[in-house]
């Protein structure tokens, strides 16, 4: 019987289907549509436009294309060396690749890949059994051949062949096992876990970008917290995020210093899942080992922030995060201290800097702030709730009045030298700067009042005679 929530994706696919059976091929819709119908996952199949459909066949990736040639309203074959042909029909994206195994070689970052003609073997080197399993088309018949439905029933996680083997052949899947094992409530066979930690450093092979792509999908799902577990205690983390073991600080009950890891991945869970936001809150404390020092008042982590952004930045510079993505989450990191640095209260310039240093990532760095409060002492969270609130009111009166997302000197460049009879150089720099000093201090001034200043200070500087 087919799931309710794959009616759709049935009904819609039965055309490709009838062409691959008309030419002689049989088709197989495979992957996460098939396991989260099965799996009753909420949301997990809100059939729409924008979900891919994957399917595999035993025919070969000539013959794919030359049965979607035409019909389809765009092919393309960058992956026809790996067996997928990828096509867009009426708005929606497919990918249909020929049954193959797959294997890295010892020294290798790229699968080898071989074509086959058995479904089952296809099956079988996939990375989990709860993603092994097919739905023929056009029979819709449920092809299961290593108890997938059983384990998605079990909450378990195991390998279709011997986990040493399926993580051999592709090591990334031991970082898949910690996307799954979170993302779906699942318990990893004890065979799966030592596997992982037997062959943990085998993930050095991989290359940057697949790690970092799966990295990104376990930090933004609802709660990552297990699986970010999973790759600390398997040391899979030693060998693509050290930073994240090495915050397993030990606790010192005298000095009252907890758990950085705990509390870090604690942090990670109470951030909206927004990948910049969630990885800055993965990286916020990565400083704190290197800066940990124990003086009269107890234990000290000074300029942690700083310290750690630069640490961020290494990081997210070896998994070859875009420069965007590096410079947010670093900026995050470097300023996810800035709200404590203001106990005495908000004067109206300390609400303009914090804005102007924030910039785009205002609200984000909030959200991170709130977040980093792990606290059990509720009188102290509720303080730290308070103080927040207060800044965010304090934030939006002033936005009211004036334009914080854009906090600029009264006057531009070409003005300045206007006013001042000055060429491009660095004295038009130091008037820029002065003028942006005054319009932190004191808000806007207006271009006259602007001026006026302006000419004092350059006096008072000895430019004018």
């Amino acid at each position: 019987m087919v799931p309710e929530r794959l009616r759709p994706v049935v009904a819609e696919v039965m055309p490709l289907a009838e062409r691959f059976a008309a030419s002689g091929h049989r088709l197989y819709l495979v992957g996460g549509t098939v396991r989260d119908a099965l799996a009753g996952r909420p949301g997990g199949v809100a059939f729409g436009p924008e979900m891919d459909l994957d399917f595999t066949t035993e025919a070969r990736p000539d013959e794919i294309e030359a049965i979607v040639r035409g019909w389809a309203d765009a092919v393309w074959n960058q992956g026809k060396a790996f067996g997928t042909i990828g096509f867009l029909y009426d708005g929606r994206r497919y990918e249909v690749t020929t049954h193959r195994g797959e294997a890295y070689r010892p020294d290798s970052r790229k699968p080898e890949v071989v074509f086959g003609d058995d479904l089952e073997q296809d099956l079988s080197r996939r990375d989990f059994t709860v993603n092994a399993m097919a739905l023929s088309l056009p029979e819709l018949e449920l092809i299961d051949p290593f108890g997938g439905l059983a384990d998605l029933a079990a909450r378990r996680l195991r390998t279709p062949l011997d986990p040493e083997v399926s993580f051999s052949d592709d090591p990334l899947r031991m970082l898949r096992a910690a996307r799954f094992l979170a993302g779906y409530s699942l318990e990893p066979e004890p065979a799966l876990v030592a596997a992982a930690e037997h062959l943990a450093q085998r993930i050095e092979i991989v290359s940057a970008e697949r790690i970092r792509d799966e990295l990104d999908k376990l930090v933004t799902l609802p709660d990552p917290a297990v699986g970010l577990w999973f790759v600390v205690s398997t040391g899979l983390a030693d060998h693509f995020l050290p930073e994240l073991p090495a915050l397993a600080l030990e606790q010192d009950p005298v000095q009252r210093h907890k758990d950085v890891l705990a509390h870090t991945i604690a942090v990670v869970g109470k951030t909206p899942p927004d990948k910049v936001l969630r990885l800055a809150a993965l990286f916020h404390d990565v400083g704190k080992p290197k800066t940990r020092a124990y003086g009269p008042e107890g234990v000290s982590f000074h300029h942690h922030d700083v310290v750690g952004a630069r640490m961020t930045r290494a990081r997210m510079q070896a998994l070859r995060y875009s420069v965007a993505d590096t410079d947010q989450v670093c900026r995050l990191v470097e300023l996810h201290l800035r709200f404590h640095t203001y106990r005495l209260g908000w004067t109206d310039s300390a609400l303009r800097r914090y804005a102007r240093d924030a910039g785009d990532l205002l609200e984000r760095l909030n959200q991170l702030t709130r977040a980093d409060c792990t606290t059990r002492n509720q009188a102290k969270a509720r303080s730290l709730e308070r103080r927040m609130d207060e800044l965010e009111i304090r934030l939006s009166e002033l936005r009211r009045r004036e334009r914080l997302e854009a906090i600029r000197p009264e006057l531009d460049g070409t003005e300045v030298m206007a006013a001042l009879g000055l060429r491009p150089g660095p004295e038009v720099g130091r008037a820029l700067a002065f003028l942006l000093e005054l319009r932190l201090e004191e808000g806007p001034l207006g271009v006259e009042e602007a001026l006026r200043r302006l000419h004092s200070w350059w006096a008072a500087e000895g430019g004018l005679a």
